[in-house]
């Protein structure tokens, strides 16, 4: 249980830091294959190619986690 609890800190902290300077990474959110549409009042927006690189990325990090910890 202790250490389910480090593992949803570390999560939390590193949320918390990427929504504070999320914004400084020029890239993230700007990549092609994500969709924005804009008309009139409102913006809807489609981050499906940043998606897919944050979950290679998780799923990269969670594969070598799992391969070290055995």
């Amino acid at each position: 249980m202790g250490k389910l609890l480090i593992i949803v800190g570390i999560v939390c902290i590193l949320l918390g830091l990427f929504i504070t300077y999320g914004h400084k990474f020029p890239f993230l959110g700007k990549l092609p294959g994500d969709i924005t549409i804009e008309s009139g009042n409102f913006k809807i927006y489609f981050p499906i190619a940043t998606s897919i690189l944050i979950s290679i990325l998780v799923s990269l990090l969670l594969y070598l986690y799992f391969r070290l910890k055995n």
